[in-house]
């Protein structure tokens, strides 16, 4: 009896079990997404004879390129107060060696995402922590401070209707450094001490009739071993430092493009690096945390629909205690005019981002920037702004809108047969950095550098930033087709040119669009056609 009473509760405890998790409902969404891509010139130079043999691509992509990404999101719902979520991303570049080849079954599967929403009892606090996507706010869509997926804890507790509170804690990095008393390149006991990068934001949505805004600050701390790591940088050993390896500022940087830390860096130290008033390198090595702020005012008015306005207000600043001159700190506003129109949405917008002056000693007056890898709404190309879901050519300006100025106009969404829309802009962009800094520090003279440096970038070593002066100028034209074939399957065709002007007495060697011997950097204007196929569900 006693044996058949264990059964029992025990066939009871697997009935309980089976009934517990069949009460979990499990939700999926996701995306497939095929893109065929051909450009040129979307990163170009180098001394090609006007051949344009020798012209590099834009992070490893050919003339001609083809990829295509998977996405799929996972989520288990115990009720509306716990949730759990896990979303995976395959990534491919067909005909690569490691991921699109013949016989293509390598490991390409990476985990984009992995959070928990909980909701603690009798309370109207939300709280999501783990691995999740994190943006600060933009009203225009041009903000460049910060978006990415991050380890972060977030809480949000809405007061009302009008007013909500989100408040969080992220840790982008952590582990990345070396023991630099090891030697070069060794990792010792001390590798990963003080590397870490902590940020902390609090953001005050407030929302009325016809009237949002969003106040916000983000507070950061940058531990002095940060971007210590052999494998995500090039130890420079500095002249002015005899026997020590300086810390790297943002043209020593190494690593493969797009390196996360190296877009940290890019972000948050002057181009160019830390140097004294007679433009000598400082060759500071960092003992202390470095400190970064941010602060925002962003909204919109929708009162008078279908008028709208929208504005984003951003300051950002870096601090560094061994070195001033690696210091930056700027401000970057936008601005935004819609009319709602039955057939399309038409739109004036411009942008005004601080820029460097001519004393390189006093560190860079432009917007510190953490990581900004969001879709900026008012450009495709020029700026890192595509819609594709594939990386694709995009970014040939600048990755964010630091130390630029400009003016467009959109026509947005027009449509006249059903299932079919379209998107028209032409930009004006202009740089508001000092010709002087650029032409003493940055261009010529043996140093390295041209208006575009190595394959389309301001800086050797950065990942593909340009450096615009107040005499450098471009001119952006892109149109976007949609086509909604199936509710689920949209097909799209994104075509975009840029015409460049670039100041050949600022940019010593530099020449647009021609040039003869090796001697001269041939810059050609950069183009895209683009055409891509999306099935989400």
């Amino acid at each position: 009896m006693k044996k058949l009473a264990t059964l029992l509760l025990a066939a009871g405890l697997v009935l309980s079990a089976v009934s517990g998790a069949s009460a979990i409902d499990f939700k999926a969404k996701g995306l497939w997404a095929i893109q065929f891509d051909y450009g040129g010139n979307s990163r170009a130079t180098g001394g090609n004879n006007g051949t344009g043999y020798n012209q590099r691509g834009n992070g490893g992509l050919d003339q001609f390129d083809s990829q295509q990404r998977v996405r799929l999101q996972l989520e288990a719902v115990a009720s509306e107060a716990l949730s759990g979520t896990a979303w995976f991303e395959m990534n491919s570049q067909w005909g690569n060696g490691g991921s699109g080849s013949l016989g293509a079954d390598r490991n390409i599967v990476v985990v984009k995402g992995a959070w928990l929403d909980w909701t603690p009892p009798n309370t109207d606090l939300k709280i999501r922590m783990g691995l999740q996507p994190l943006a600060m706010p933009s009203f225009t869509g041009a903000a460049s401070v910060f978006d990415d997926d991050v380890a972060a804890v977030t809480f949000n507790y809405k007061f009302n209707d009008n007013v909500s509170l989100t408040a969080l804690w992220a840790r982008p990095y952590n582990d990345n450094g070396v023991d630099t008393n090891a030697g070069y390149g060794n990792r010792g006991s001390n590798a990963s001490y003080l590397d870490n990068v902590d940020v902390g934001a609090l953001l005050l949505p407030l929302t009325f009739d016809g009237v949002k805004v969003t106040p916000w600050v983000m507070l950061g701390a940058i531990g002095p071993n940060f971007a210590s790591s052999a494998t995500a940088r090039s130890w420079v050993r500095d002249d002015d430092v005899t026997g020590h390896w300086a810390f790297a500022t943002a043209d020593q940087l190494g690593g493969a493009p797009g390196n996360a830390i190296n877009r940290v860096a890019e972000g948050m130290l002057p181009v160019g690096g830390a140097r004294h008033k007679d433009g000598t390198r400082t060759g500071t090595v960092q003992h202390a945390y470095a400190t970064a702020f941010w602060a925002g005012l962003t909204g919109e008015v929708t009162a008078f629909d279908p008028f709208r306005f929208a504005w984003d207000v951003n300051y950002g600043s870096s601090s560094w205690p061994d070195d001033g001159s690696l210091n930056r700190a700027g401000w970057l506003a936008s601005l935004l005019f819609e009319y709602k129109l039955d057939w399309g949405i038409p739109g004036l917008y411009g942008w005004y981002g601080s820029g460097d002056d001519s004393d390189p000693s006093n560190g860079s007056e432009r917007m510190a920037v953490f990581d900004y890898n969001g879709n900026n709404q008012f450009s495709d190309f020029a700026f890192n702004g595509s819609p594709s879901i594939v990386t694709p050519r995009e970014g040939v300006v600048s990755t964010n809108m630091a130390g630029t100025w400009g003016v467009g106009i959109r026509l947005k969404d027009f449509s006249f047969v059903e299932d079919l829309k379209h998107t028209l802009r032409v930009n004006y962009i202009g740089g508001t950095n000092s010709p002087d800094f650029a032409r003493k520090y940055l261009s010529g003279g043996g140093r390295g550098y041209t208006a575009f440096g190595n394959g389309f970038n301001s800086t050797r070593g950065t990942f593909g930033n340009m450096y615009l002066t107040k005499l450098d100028s471009a001119v952006e034209f892109g149109l976007r087709t949609d086509y909604k074939v199936y509710d689920n399957l949209n097909i799209y065709l994104d075509a975009n040119y840029l015409l460049m002007s670039i100041n050949e007495d600022v940019w010593e060697g530099a020449s647009f669009n021609g040039g003869t011997g090796n001697d001269k950097r041939t810059v050609r204007d950069p183009w895209n056609l683009q055409l891509g196929f999306v099935y989400s569900f």
